[in-house]
């Protein structure tokens, strides 16, 4: 989601006359400007995981080069010795032996800071801190950064009940900027789950930022400026509830429908999204105008929820896709539909050919977003035939 994410934060960026956005790395985006910036992008940004703060960087030849650099960081100008902390670490190609043991120097590092300065060291809180370190290393280079927003910026604070295995939400938001959808555009969902996509959308058209109703761990910060994060929040300003319904979903369950429900009324949602119980197979589109359709599919069970279950579960999903792409050919013309799964041989179940597929990651399981132009039926029959002579006047 680099180049989804790249471009939000060129939206951003519009409403600020110090944040620049740098380039796209593996995994994020490098962009920089004043604090309050920080603060901006743990509001608005709908795709960014977290907003980390690069606090020192350096090449490194084993864990003491590491250790010397996180003890040497302003850590006090920051937070208290009274803050939790937590101290994560990825890499990429690193040399060294034990990333744990990497991890515990580096918590080793900020404790002895404080216990240099204040005769006092740190708690370390792993489930809920109050301040998060973060440690990157490849082959050669060691980056430390402190972490401005606290919970991952998915959690956006209004997920009260989830299905199985929920879309995270800026997954949600990410697959709703690569599929060009805007608010305006019919959107639909036959196979909405716990809602995320409609929930993502729905808060898109009313103007709710994502981070509008939660706490971010910047607040804990030594020299939080109150008054700055005031006036950002000041300048929301909710778009007018829409009198025509244009985003729509359904679901086989109505136990998912009726958390959709719940859940779009918990995310503040002012106005209808019109929901119901249907089996995917079986929806008709939801407005005389085309738009966009995005769905998670469903895999294994879900698929079976209210299928035979004396029929193995490949071929249930065999004939449910293929139902399916029937629907689609028949009744979506004019739709562009967009298929997010992990399940690589989707087309051909659904015996359709992608205009597009864009990978994506979903945690560690690796996905594809497939993008289906459903043309006319009639339209494909015309151009098939060959073209009639004109006579000339």
């Amino acid at each position: 989601m680099e180049a989804a994410l790249a471009d939000e934060l060129g939206e951003i960026a519009q409403h600020s006359t110090t944040m620049k956005v740098h380039n796209q790395v593996p995994g994020g985006v490098h962009c920089s400007g004043s604090l309050v910036d920080a603060y901006r992008i743990n509001l608005h940004s709908r795709i960014a995981s977290r907003v980390l703060m690069r606090m020192g960087q350096r090449s490194y030849n084993n864990e003491n080069d590491i250790y010397d650099l996180v003890l040497e960081q302003p850590w006090e100008d920051w937070f208290g010795v009274h803050h939790t902390i937590r101290v994560d670490v990825t890499a990429v190609k690193s040399p060294l032996k034990s990333l744990e043991f990497t991890t515990l120097k580096i918590k080793d590092a900020v404790c002895d800071r404080f216990r240099d300065q204040f005769n006092k060291r740190p708690s370390v809180n792993t489930r809920e801190p109050d301040m998060r370190i973060v440690g990157f290393l490849d082959q050669r280079n060691f980056i430390i950064y402190l972490d401005t927003s606290g919970e991952a910026l998915f959690k956006r604070g209004w997920r009260e009940e989830t299905g199985d295995a929920p879309l995270r939400e800026n997954l949600a938001a990410g697959m709703l900027r690569v599929a060009g959808w805007k608010p305006g555009v019919p959107l639909f969902d036959p196979m909405c789950g716990s809602g995320t996509i409609l929930v993502e959308a729905a808060q898109m058209v009313q103007g709710i930022p994502p981070g509008a109703r939660r706490r971010f761990a910047f607040e804990k910060f030594a020299g939080f400026d109150r008054e700055a994060w005031a006036a950002l929040k000041a300048e929301i300003k909710p778009n007018p509830v829409p009198t025509e319904p244009t985003i729509f979903g359904s679901d086989i369950s109505g136990d998912m429908v009726a958390m959709t429900r719940h859940n779009l009324k918990v995310a503040g949602i002012l106005f209808e999204v019109p929901l119901k119980q249907i089996e995917a197979q079986h929806v008709s589109p939801p407005t005389s105008q085309p738009g966009i359709l995005l769905t998670n599919p469903p895999y294994g069970e879900r698929i079976g929820v209210r299928g035979d279950s004396t029929v193995p579960q490949d071929e249930m999903a065999v004939s449910f896709y293929s139902a399916l792409g029937t629907t689609l050919k028949q009744r979506f013309a004019g739709w562009t539909v967009f298929l997010f799964t992990a399940d690589l041989s989707l087309p051909k179940l659904l015996r359709l050919k992608e205009a597009r597929k864009t990978p994506f990651f979903n945690g560690a399981l690796e996905c594809r977003l497939f993008r289906f132009d459903m043309v006319a039926g009639f339209n494909r029959r015309e151009e098939a035939k060959p073209a009639k002579p004109t006579q000339e006047q």
